[in-house]
């Protein structure tokens, strides 16, 4: 499918391209796209189910994790259903409000995510360095507030972002992304973009920077503590928790920034390697963050096996 770009001012409506240069391969590359979102889906569910069913579980560390399942659903359910849709059916058109809206959606669930890790790593900040205090310092209204921090702050901090797209004139029609990202949509403008680049990268940076600050001081923290402990077995627990969290903020981090600072300054890095990663960026976290967790959270585990024999056993 060949796109061409029009001068037309104020489209009411966008295509989105999907992976340039590797249209032919589209029908093929959904095939393993549409397998991560129904792992996605099923085992974040299963982590919700299992949390919510077992009251021995509503405890911080498992309230977090379930508003983690929450965000990466969000994440990935707002891009591959309409991914799908583009590489099998050559859906390819787009609304100005329905890309603004998978926009929003997507920028502001990544900074949700990303304090909700910070929030995360304090947690285990408490709960190994400060033990003794760990319950009258985060109880249970304190998590909410915490989650609900994380939500108004990345959905505050991208609603101007999505805003300032309404102010635009746009010059073309055709998304150079499989996605409504926002510099690929303001490259389209005729003009005016600088508070938008100026903007997006401030606030991106801001997110990005902060969190990934205190989440290191956070796990430095913890690694004199458990460096500390006089017990081989508790220094092993201990990092064996604390390796699936800092694997999950790796997989959020890395490909994120990746894809976030090539749109903007990755000239040399071939545009279908950009949008592929960038791509498996908003489906492939949500995977496998809670098969890690899964795998390594013994009490998560026992309960989902427990949860499954009845099903067995039932039906």
């Amino acid at each position: 499918m060949k796109f061409t770009n029009h001068s037309q001012e104020n489209p009411t409506s966008f295509l989105l391209m999907g992976i340039p240069g590797l249209e032919a391969s589209h029908f093929w590359i959904a095939f393993p796209f549409c397998s991560m979102y129904t792992l996605a889906v099923l085992s974040n569910m299963a982590v919700l189910l299992v949390v919510y069913s077992e009251p021995e579980l509503h405890q911080p560390m498992y309230l977090f994790l379930c508003m983690l399942s929450i965000t990466d659903l969000v994440l990935c359910t707002s891009t591959v259903p309409k991914l799908l849709a583009l590489f099998w059916a050559n859906t390819a058109e787009i609304t100005f409000g329905a890309c603004a809206t998978q926009m929003f959606f997507i920028h502001g669930f990544s900074a949700v995510e990303s304090g909700i890790l910070l929030a995360m790593a304090f947690d285990r900040y408490l709960a190994i360095c400060r033990p003794l205090h760990y319950g009258s310092l985060l109880p249970p209204e304190a998590v909410g507030k915490l989650g609900a921090a994380a939500v108004f702050r990345g959905l505050g901090l991208m609603t101007p972002l999505t805003c300032l797209l309404a102010r635009l004139s746009y010059c073309g029609r055709v998304v150079a992304h499989s996605y409504c990202e926002h510099m690929a949509v303001v490259k389209l403008a005729c003009g005016g973009t600088q508070p938008n680049n100026i903007y997006g990268i401030t606030a991106a940076t801001l997110v990005v920077g902060t969190d990934s600050i205190c989440i290191a001081i956070s796990y430095a923290l913890i690694l004199r503590a458990v460096l500390g402990l006089s017990s081989k077995e508790a220094r092993a627990k201990t990092f064996g928790t604390c390796g699936s969290h800092l694997g999950v903020i790796l997989l959020f981090y890395t490909p994120g920034l990746f894809s976030f600072y090539t749109q903007r300054f990755g000239l040399h890095v071939p545009r279908h390697i950009h949008i592929l990663l960038a791509d498996l960026y908003l489906v492939m976290p949500p995977m496998l963050n809670p098969l890690i967790y899964g795998m390594k959270t013994k009490q998560i585990r026992d309960r989902a096996l427990r949860l499954l024999k009845q099903g067995i056993v039932q039906s």
